[in-house]
């Protein structure tokens, strides 16, 4: 097997926006069809390894940890094709020596060792789609069950911010709709307002319809979609609804009464084949992001990410004397622990005692 070349694993792509039940479905079974190191499809057997790697992939996941479970397992197959191993011959000893070789690739190209939080979440991957096959007695055990993962840091690398840069940041992005006026400038600025004010998960507002609007007992609602699948709804603020509103005003304009995603691609001025109504996609909403929060003169524009909302919602929340049981309920933490984690973090820095040590030693030295 040495000096063999490794193959670039396949990729899921899924369609922007399902026009049928099955469009999902579909898509999985070519993309599963890629998948190395597995027997051939048998049409007659309903339990065959691809049959059951689709539906383990359909069931009960978001977008975002659909993609990721897919590739995880198109590397550990990868590897047991290039090592003859079978799958389902699979020990742990095989399964350690995966480990010591996962690597990512860097953004100058280079591989480089894989961070503790990406080994865990492959070694899950990979461990629940052999849960998965075990539970429809198709293998006899699970090889990743008793493989050591190494310890992550529950603190996110990504910054919450302050009050003072949540309120810099939708400033900017409300008078750039204003300035500019563009279906664009005044689709980011809701993208901005409804992030930043609901807290609600990336998935939640891409995945999001123009018909998940609605009222309920005087107060304007979104529905969306939760992790897990599951659907739940969240009130909008004044200043939520007068950016939505805006939007949606101008995208009138162009379309008539808007429908389908809530959140739209615009029509490219001068490329007639894009014509814009595609949904926005975590990486459009990441990218948007990261250039909004460089021209407010945020601080931590370069760690900015989808999941700084989600932070910064709850850390404003909880230092602001909201009940952590509100704050869990809407976020939508299944475990209290992870909301009080936001709690914590907030603490060790507002009330470190490296401040009143400075202080104490400042009184003794000289001016």
């Amino acid at each position: 097997m040495s000096g063999e070349l490794i193959r670039p694993v396949p990729r899921l792509i899924e369609p922007a926006e399902p026009a049928e039940p099955g469009a999902l479905r579909a898509v999985l079974v070519q993309a599963v069809e890629l998948l190395p190191a597995l027997p051939a499809v048998d049409p007659n057997d309903r339990y065959g390894i691809r049959a059951l790697t689709v539906l383990w992939l359909e069931a009960d996941k978001t977008e975002h940890t659909r993609r990721a479970y897919f590739a995880d397992l198109a590397a550990w197959l990868e590897w047991c094709r290039r090592t003859g191993l079978d799958p389902l011959d699979a020990r742990r000893a095989d399964v350690d020596a995966w480990k010591a070789t996962i690597t990512v690739t860097g953004k100058d190209g280079v591989p480089k060792k894989a961070s503790s939080s990406t080994v865990a979440r492959r070694l899950a991957a990979i461990s629940s789609w052999y849960q998965y096959l075990e539970d429809n007695d198709v293998a006899d055990r699970n090889p990743v069950s008793a493989v050591k993962r190494p310890k992550v840091d529950r603190q996110s690398p990504f910054p919450a911010l302050a009050e003072a840069e949540t309120a810099a940041l939708l400033d900017h992005v409300t008078r750039r709709a204003q300035r500019i006026g563009s279906e664009a400038a005044y689709r980011d600025a809701a993208l901005v307002s409804l992030m930043f004010h609901t807290g609600l998960r990336v998935s939640g507002v891409t995945s999001a319809r123009v018909e998940d609007l609605a009222v309920d007992r005087g107060h304007r609602i979104l529905w969306y979609t939760k992790k897990g699948q599951t659907r739940d709804f969240v009130p909008l603020a004044p200043p939520v609804l007068a950016a939505l509103d805006a939007y949606l005003a101008v995208r009138a304009a162009r379309e008539g009464i808007p429908a389908g995603p809530l959140l739209v691609t615009t029509p490219h001025p001068r490329d007639p084949s894009k014509a814009g109504g595609r949904p926005l996609t975590q990486r459009d909403v990441w990218l948007a992001l990261r250039r909004y929060a460089k021209q407010a003169g945020l601080a931590a524009a370069d760690s900015i990410t989808p999941h700084t909302s989600r932070r910064t919602v709850a850390t404003t929340l909880l230092a602001n004397g909201v009940p952590i049981e509100k704050v869990q309920d809407l976020l939508s933490h299944n475990d209290i622990r992870v909301t009080r984690g936001y709690d914590a973090a907030r603490h060790k820095l507002d009330s470190s005692p490296v401040y009143t040590l400075a202080s104490v030693l400042s009184r003794h030295q000289q001016d």
